[in-house]
Parts: structure tokens; C-alpha cells; sequence
């Protein structure tokens, strides 16, 4: 067990006159937070619309109950945590990723719960941004006598919770791109051979991202020419909501993303130029639904965004084409991207990974931040924040 002790901040004012800030945390208090941050990392993907949050309830510095938010309309981690403690929670300390609800949803407020148990301290990693929440939780908990300290291991909390950051806070969802590429920038060869770009070791850790994200977005050019299913092929893994962005509905249908044996929806966003008569024969197919926009040509790519958050989906991996990846960049409509860059030359006119984006002048191009590499598959996995999106998540 770490030895407890308190922290002391030394902070310069503009006058260069030095002063010391207590820090209300301490070492124990780090090692117990990253506790509740990683059980609530356990429950990623399962949780939307909601946040992922994680909960350890402590007392004489052991942990006498944890629990984590498991699925929407279900218990909150406060909630679970509390009941494995049972009456030991009286005088102890709770630490929590995300600050206690304080309003009635599909569940009773958190905050309340902790009051009502006897809890002495909670310690909180963020405030919600929720703005039925944000603040008003703490104070409720400050309200009843409880000592609140809020922030600790904030960044990394709010990492967890990007995706709902992202939504609470814009209504659009959190969109990643996803896409394997040669050293040479190909996405395939010249005459469209695209199999296989990367390794079998990316090419699993893609449907770790397909069981996390809730929706899997392509294009429609993609769909005809690769005939993907767009499932997720872990043994528990859950299948994503399949989207196909297909203006003038050209594809066959006996394709993959219709006729397999997913459990989740297939949505194809289309337009005003697709036939009638095969939208209705698409839609009587079972889990198949085609929403159709008001436009002549184009999907209209962030109402439809917009309409996945009011389903209730609040992720999106997009695997493809180029052309559409380059649009929603264009468009600040992209948050991260997960390339994979294999050690392959392949040369020619193969098609690009973002051969949709038109940036002018090299001053425009778009700049990634917090960029991660590794090589632990074979290819160069590259990870990293567009520098343009709508909403900063750090």
C-alpha cells in the first residue's frame, strides 16, 4: 500500500511572487481512482447513450465495494459499488469518474444514493458535461455535508469518456477512421485488389474497434466493390449497426451487409434519386431500413449524424472509401483516426485513403495532435486527434 500523504502545489503569479496551494489529494487516493477508471473501462461500447463510469467505495484505505455502469436504463456504478459494501459505506469515501447524477432519468439520482448511505468523501476524476448534470451533483453532495474533491486524473477520465463528451456537448457523434494502407499511401492496388492490405494481427484488433463502436459506416462504393459484411467476428463481440451511404441506392441486393447473419440493424442512407420501388423492397427485408433525405444527390452527412445520436448511437468507426473519409474530413466531422501503414509497394493508380479531402496549399493541411505509433502487429499502427474537429475532447 502506498504511504498516504499530502501533495503541495507551488504556483508563480504574474508578479513572480511564489505561492503554495494544498492539493486535497493524495498517493492513495491516485491509486484507488485509476481502480474506478479501470472498471469502467470494462463497459466500453456497451453503454450509449450513457458515459462509461467507474466506482470504488473505500474505507480504512480498502476497497469494500466497486461496480461499474454496465448499460443504459440499468443501475449506475455509485449504485452497484454501494451494494457490495452494504453498510460499510457509512464514513467511507467513494471515488468516482464522473460526477454523481443528480436528476431522475431511467434511474434514481447517484447523489442521492451516496447521501443516503452514509459516504463521508467523494473523490470525483471530472464534472459532467451533461447539463442536466454538470455541477449540480457536487453541490447537491456538498449540500448534505460530504466533502467533494473534484479532478483528480481528469484528463485520463475524460479520455475514457470521449465519445459522450463529444455528443453531450455538439449532438454529433464521435467518429473515428478507420483504414489500412501500403508505405506508398494505397488502400489497394490499381486493378482493386484490396486483400489483404494488413496483417491478420490489425485485422483482429479492427474488430476490437467494431465491437466497441456502435455504428460501422462505408460507402457504397466500398460495398460493391469489396461486398464486406461489416460484423464483428470476436466470439463475444457485439455486431455493430451497419451504414451504408448510398445516394442513388446502387447497391445489389444480395450484398453482405443485407443478407448476413448479423444481429444489428443495416441502415442505407439514400436520396430522392433512388428508386421507390427498390426502397421498398429493401425495406421488408429483415433488419434492413432505408432512410431517405430530401436531397437530389448528396446524403446530407451531418443531419445524418445528427439522426444516428437521436437513435440513440453515439459512435461511429468509418472504414471506407477514400472518398467519403475525405468528405467527412472536409467537413469537421472526424475526431481520430487508426491507420495502419503495412510495409508494402504497390505503386500505380490505387485508390487513396482520402481521396475525397482537397486541401489547396500545404499551410491548410490538417495537423494530427497526440499522435501514438506502435508496430506490435507487423504494420505501423498510427493513432491520433484531428486537429479541426468540432469539439476539443482533451
Amino acid at each position: 500500500m502506498f504511504e498516504a500523504r499530502s501533495l503541495t502545489v507551488v504556483l508563480r503569479t504574474k508578479k513572480g511572487i511564489f505561492m503554495q496551494a494544498s492539493n486535497p489529494f493524495n498517493l492513495n487516493d491516485e491509486m484507488f481512482m485509476k481502480k474506478a477508471l479501470d472498471l469502467a473501462v470494462k463497459s466500453l461500447g456497451r453503454t450509449s447513450p450513457n458515459p462509461v463510469v467507474g466506482c470504488v467505495i473505500v474505507r480504512d484505505e480498502q476497497i469494500i465495494g466497486e461496480g461499474y455502469h454496465l448499460k443504459a436504463g440499468t443501475p449506475h456504478a455509485e449504485v452497484h459499488a454501494l451494494a457490495a459494501a452494504g453498510e460499510q459505506a457509512c464514513d467511507a469515501t467513494a471515488y468516482v469518474t464522473l460526477e454523481p447524477c443528480s436528476h431522475f432519468g431511467r434511474t434514481p439520482p447517484c447523489a442521492d444514493a451516496l447521501i443516503r448511505a452514509g459516504i463521508k468523501r467523494v473523490v470525483v476524476a471530472m464534472k459532467d458535461p451533461n447539463p442536466l448534470v454538470s455541477g449540480r451533483g457536487i453541490a447537491r453532495l456538498r449540500e448534505a455535508g460530504i466533502q467533494v474533491d473534484v479532478g483528480l486524473l481528469s484528463t485520463e477520465a475524460s479520455l475514457i469518456n470521449e465519445v459522450f463528451v463529444k455528443v453531450i456537448t455538439t449532438g454529433l457523434p464521435f467518429v473515428v477512421y478507420k483504414t489500412a494502407m501500403t508505405l506508398d499511401g494505397k488502400i489497394a492496388t490499381e486493378t482493386g485488389d484490396s486483400r489483404w492490405v494488413s496483417t491478420e494481427a490489425s485485422r483482429q484488433y479492427v474488430h476490437q474497434l467494431r465491437n466497441r463502436y456502435d455504428v460501422i459506416l462505408a460507402g457504397s462504393e466500398t460495398v460493391i466493390q469489396d461486398d464486406p459484411a461489416l460484423t464483428c467476428r470476436l466470439p463475444s463481440g457485439q455486431d455493430p449497426v451497419r451504414l451504408i451511404i448510398d445516394g442513388k441506392l446502387r447497391i445489389a441486393e444480395n450484398a453482405q451487409v443485407l443478407s448476413s447473419s448479423a444481429h444489428s440493424p443495416c441502415v442505407i442512407a439514400t436520396t430522392q434519386a433512388a428508386s421507390h420501388e427498390k426502397i421498398e423492397r429493401l425495406n421488408h427485408l429483415e433488419r434492413v431500413e432505408v432512410w431517405q433525405y430530401d436531397t437530389l444527390r448528396y446524403v446530407p452527412l451531418e443531419k445524418l449524424l445528427r439522426d444516428l445520436v437521436r437513435h440513440g448511437w453515439t459512435s461511429v468507426l468509418l472504414e471506407g472509401g477514400g472518398r467519403l473519409a475525405g468528405t467527412l474530413i472536409q467537413e469537421r466531422q472526424v475526431d481520430k483516426i487508426e491507420f495502419f501503414i503495412a510495409p508494402k509497394l504497390v505503386g500505380g493508380d490505387g485508390p487513396s485513403p482520402l481521396s475525397g479531402l482537397h486541401i489547396k496549399c500545404m499551410a491548410e493541411a490538417i495537423a494530427i495532435k497526440e499522435l501514438h505509433l506502435d508496430m506490435y502487429s507487423g504494420d505501423l499502427h498510427v493513432t491520433g486527434y484531428l486537429d479541426q474537429s468540432i469539439t476539443e475532447i482533451h
